[in-house]
This record gives structure tokens, sequence and C-alpha cells, in this order.
């Protein structure tokens, strides 16, 4: 064994024109090596569709988009730092992070 951990497993759920854009049906599986956060998993999420690159975020600043909000267990995470932990329960598989196209009107 080489004592490096495995990569988590993480389960991303996209709204519709993104998974469309990514070419996916459903929850995308990303691997996350190293701490799971919200910079990580949307790295992962990029590196293994490179489609979405700078859709969800900037491409200059990685910032998150305006009207793009993310959710775990039932939280809104969206104005939390990018590489806060992610709760365990999205760690851990059994819980997908939600990435959600916010609407605005008048």
């Amino acid at each position: 064994m080489s004592g490096t951990p495995a990569p988590a497993i993480v389960k991303v759920m996209l709204p519709f024109h993104l998974r469309r854009l990514a070419m996916v049906e459903g929850a995308v599986l990303v691997a996350v090596s190293g701490p799971v956060t919200i910079a990580s998993v949307l790295d992962a999420l990029e590196t293994a569709h490179p489609n979405l690159t700078g859709t969800i975020r900037d491409h200059g600043t990685q910032k998150r988009r305006a009207f793009v909000r993310f959710f775990a267990c039932q939280q809104d995470l969206s104005l939390q730092s990018p590489d806060a932990p992610l709760p365990e329960a999205v760690a851990r598989g059994t819980e997908p992070f939600l990435v959600v196209g916010a609407i605005a009107g008048g």
C-alpha cells in the first residue's frame, strides 16, 4: 500500500442546461483528492467535463457566478469560502452537492 488515501467520490447534481452542456444525464460522479471543498469539487468537475469551465465560476477570478447557488445537506453553501470543507455526508458520497441556477425577476 502506498499510504495515499483513495479519492472521495462526490455526487454532483447539475441543473438541466449544465447537464446538457456536459453531455450527461442524472448525477455526475467526480473523484476528489485531498480535502472535499466547493473548490476541489468544482475543479474535479471542470477537469472531467471541460465544457463546464467558466459556466459555474468566472474564468479569471474563480468566483461563483451571480446566478449559481450551491447546496448540500439542506444548507445553502453559496456564501461560504470555496475552501471550506463540505459536509462529511457529501465527502462520503451519501448526499449530493447541488449546483442550482438561481432565478431572478421583477
